[in-house]
């Protein structure tokens, strides 16, 4: 298999690696070529400007394409792999409105190509194990599912290129579609009717002086002001941060490391959201992005009982200490004490029985539970399916569509699916 990657920031060295037990790296594109270049030292392949991806496509004779560029410009690669005779796998989200979702599902049915979409989550060992346990307590009428960033990932989608709505579809889009589509998988299920309530509460320019975090300055580098910022992220500390990030800022003038309590941050950091599913279950969500840990409760109520997962993923945060970590993954995501790493419970609850505790099933600390590493082997048989990103897509877009009218909202009214689930 030949297989390319546009969209060479973080994410795309995971696919890089992983993919290379499957086949051959033969082409990078980016719209920075610094970006490419730090990727080429590990994988030495052709390099182009993401402009020139259908003509890469081409030439290198790809017969897959990995998408892992801004949310917002999915869609554009995506067809283009198709058109091009390509099977495409792309990060989640799949994309970030229902006209670009409808673009990509018509491409795939007219070329018979196909596409997946890149939810780790459904792989991760724990979650197989809860899915598999479900039938124990009958038909599912509710799920709760409280979902926490803590103050360093949490952080970061308001350092970056998520901070603007138009970019990334807000963290409903970009961050939840990961736990939509594994409701929707556990439960076989589709979303009906959405209601949601969201605000920018604890990050932006107002409630940094709010609050009293603010501090003066656009962006971490160079700034005085943010030396001894714990919401700072110093690139110039990371080897891996600096060449990916740092030294590519002449070719675009991207800058990773801004000001989370800075102007011009237009998503949501806390939100709650009612969901209607076509089975009649219900679920009740909530995600914060601004806790002391970081991690979710599930419960599932069903017609014979309960089943309750707690996963947490750190149980404190400490702060930054420079150098300490070698990888710029980790650093990016705040993972950089394996001694924050927290526990997985899982616990079952028939009705007339004593509750019992169930043993979870091992799992790796890295690569997202070993998740990454089993999604990859899946993607090319069995993976999540365009219809899956849009079905998932679809709790997110309804739910940006009810904060933004306030008022409920169908699913269907934003995207109908049934022309292509037909």
């Amino acid at each position: 298999m030949r297989y390319a990657i546009v969209g060479t920031g973080a994410r795309a060295q995971m696919w890089a690696r992983e993919l290379s037990r499957h086949g051959e790296l033969v082409a990078l594109a980016d719209t920075n070529p610094a970006r490419v270049a730090v990727l080429q030292k590990s994988y030495p392949a052709p390099g182009y400007d993401a402009a020139d991806v259908p003509a890469m496509l081409a030439k290198e004779r790809i017969d897959l394409l990995v998408v892992c560029t801004v949310d917002a410009t999915h869609d554009e690669y995506i067809v283009a792999g198709l058109e091009a005779g390509c099977d495409v796998v792309t990060e989640k989200p799949m994309t970030t409105d229902a006209d670009k979702c409808r673009r990509i599902l018509d491409a795939q049915r007219r070329t018979g190509k196909r596409v997946t979409v890149g939810f780790n989550y459904r792989f991760h060992p724990v979650h197989q194990q809860v899915r598999e346990l479900l039938p124990r307590i009958g038909e599912i009428g509710s799920v709760h599912f409280e979902w926490v960033l803590d103050v360093r990932h949490g952080a970061d989608y308001f350092r970056r290129w998520h901070r603007d709505k138009a970019n990334s579809g807000g963290l409903l889009v970009h961050k939840s579609t990961h736990h939509f589509d594994l409701v929707n998988w556990w439960l076989g299920a589709s979303p009906e009717t959405v209601t949601a309530y969201g605000r920018l509460f604890f990050y932006g320019d107002e409630a940094g002086k709010r609050h009293g975090y603010a501090r003066d300055y656009e962006r971490a580098h160079g700034s005085p002001a943010a030396a001894d910022d714990p919401f700072a992220l110093q690139l110039s500390e990371n080897d891996g941060l600096r060449e990916l990030y740092l030294e590519a800022e002449a070719h675009d003038g991207y800058h990773r490391d801004q000001n989370v309590f800075g102007a011009g941050v237009s998503i949501e950091d806390d939100m709650a959201v009612l969901v209607r599913y076509n089975t009649g279950a219900t679920m009740s969500y909530h995600l914060t992005a601004y806790s002391p840990w970081e991690g979710y409760r599930i419960a599932f109520n069903g017609s014979r009982g309960r089943i309750e997962l707690d996963m947490v993923e750190s149980d404190h945060v400490a702060p930054r200490v420079a150098g300490q970590v070698k990888g710029h993954s980790a650093a990016l995501h705040g993972v950089e004490a394996a001694r924050e790493q927290g526990g997985v419970s899982l616990r079952l609850r028939e009705f007339w029985q004593p509750p019992q505790d169930v043993p979870v099933a091992p799992f790796e600390r890295e690569g997202h539970g070993g998740a990454d590493a089993r999604m990859i082997d899946a993607l090319l048989t069995d993976g999540p399916s365009a219809l899956d990103g849009a079905r998932s897509l679809l709790t997110g877009l309804a739910a940006n569509e009810s904060m933004a009218t306030e008022r409920s909202v169908r699913a269907r009214d934003l995207l109908d699916l049934s022309e292509w689930e037909r």
